[in-house]
């Protein structure tokens, strides 16, 4: 799933190539990826691009006024064109989802792979329209997000800290990914309570927070859309490399597995050494 330094990657990407053009015309190739209705999907032919912008994972264009938001979820992404096919995109079962034309030839699909359709689109007046959108957290690389900012987030709560980086709703823009890359930075078991971590440990978390995040944003900045996603699995360092040699201490990089998702960590960074147990709803170590 994209994550915040890749669509940060996407908005300015975009910013770079549609700011200023005008909407030719929009087409759908799957009605279930749109969850709006008013406006219409059609009303953004005939404006212009006036921004693009980031909230959380959430891709937004202002054309005009209305603006064109949309989550990639875990499958989707943007297809950029200098061309666009002079074919309609039409629906079936392809991967296309949205087509959006521009005034000067060029333009973009937006795709998405496999059967489970989670790709959402929304034309609306105001982000704030859409509730996942106004319910987001702080994001993390905003300069008000400093290290006391992390700490009130962390007080008092009895969550695993994977699971507090990772929720929208307290902080907008880390996922499955960026949050395994920043515990095993910051040296903190993905189970480690949040709300009992010591002021050496949020003091690394935040430094790691930061660090990871805007490293990988700059690794990210002004690659092709095309690049992203094999940029982002040669930027991980634990993430997505079970079995092979952790890059800081030599040790093997460990997996937990969950219904829909995993995650990795090194035993020796991040659990003392020890391994945490690999069972769907067991009492993990800490």
């Amino acid at each position: 799933m994209p994550e915040l330094p890749e669509v940060e990657a996407l908005a300015g990407f975009l910013r770079e190539r549609v700011v200023g053009r005008v909407v030719a015309g929009v087409e759908l190739a799957s009605i279930t990826v749109l969850k709006t209705f008013d406006p219409p999907v059609t009303a953004l032919a005939g404006l212009e691009v006036r921004a693009a912008d980031r909230h959380g994972k959430w891709l937004d264009l202002d054309v005009d006024g209305l603006h064109l938001v949309w989550h990639l979820s875990r499958a989707g992404w943007l297809r950029w064109y200098d061309v666009v096919p002079e074919r309609p995109a039409r629906p079936g079962k392809g991967p296309i989802a949205l087509r959006v034309r521009l005034d000067d030839g060029s333009g973009f699909d937006l795709t998405e792979a496999g059967t489970r359709k989670r790709l959402a689109v929304h034309v609306v007046r105001d982000p704030a329209e859409i509730p996942q959108v106004a319910s987001l957290g702080p994001d993390p690389l905003d300069p008000s997000f400093d290290r006391d900012a992390l700490e009130r987030l962390l007080a008092g709560s009895r969550q695993q800290v994977k699971g507090l980086l990772r929720d929208q709703h307290l902080l907008a823009g880390v996922g499955n990914a960026y949050s395994d890359e920043v515990l095993h930075a910051a040296r903190l078991s993905p189970f480690a309570v949040a709300g009992r971590l010591t002021e050496g440990q949020v003091d690394r978390l935040d430094a790691a927070l930061h660090g990871v995040l805007e490293a990988a944003v700059a690794d990210a900045r002004g690659r092709p859309a095309a690049e992203l996603k094999d940029a982002k699995r040669a930027g991980m360092r634990v993430h997505g490399r079970t079995g092979e040699t952790c890059g800081v201490c030599g040790d093997v990089v460990r997996e937990v597995s969950f219904a829909d998702r995993s995650l990795q960590y090194c035993p020796t960074c991040q659990t003392g050494g020890k391994e945490l147990a690999d069972r769907r709803m067991s009492r993990l170590l800490r």
